[in-house]
């Protein structure tokens, strides 16, 4: 796994959304952005971290930030989690791990005493230059929003 450090450039990326759009970071630039990666979309705790960004979404867009969640998802089951949960910001499609990849959160886990590899539920806090600001490895998923605004700048 490939670690990033609060002052790192965030590294680049282009994918689809859930409905297709193609997304860049520059798109980005000049706001800031909440990336967020989750395991896996309409499972419990990434309902409850989306719901939870869901739910506190206009204090968010007040304070200046943009929302992008990341899985390997494919475009069809994002859009079903956003659809289902009412999501009003983009999640990316990324079946072939690049983005994931790209920000070293693909690795080893365990669970119930069975090891595997997968998404590293981990937050990262991107500023109008496109310099990672936050990184929240330990995400509460009922209190995410908390989490972001009493840790950033």
């Amino acid at each position: 796994m490939k670690h990033l450090k609060i002052g790192d450039k965030a590294p680049d990326f282009t994918t689809k959304d859930q409905v297709g759009n193609i997304i860049k970071l520059q798109d980005y630039y000049g706001k800031k952005l909440i990336l967020f990666f989750y395991p896996k979309a309409s499972t419990p705790g990434c309902t409850m971290e989306a719901k939870n960004l869901r739910d506190n979404y206009n204090e968010l867009l007040n304070k200046g930030y943009q929302i992008l969640g990341v899985s390997a998802d494919s475009e069809k089951r994002q859009k079903n989690f956003c659809t289902k949960n009412e999501l009003p910001f983009s999640l990316l499609a990324d079946i072939e791990k690049e983005v994931i990849n790209s920000y070293g959160v693909w690795g080893p886990k365990k669970f119930m005493g069975r090891e595997y590899d997968g998404i590293h539920r981990t937050t990262f806090i991107i500023d109008e230059q496109g310099i990672i600001e936050n990184i929240i490895e330990k995400v509460k998923t009922k209190d995410h929003t908390n989490q972001i605004l009493n840790t950033s700048g």
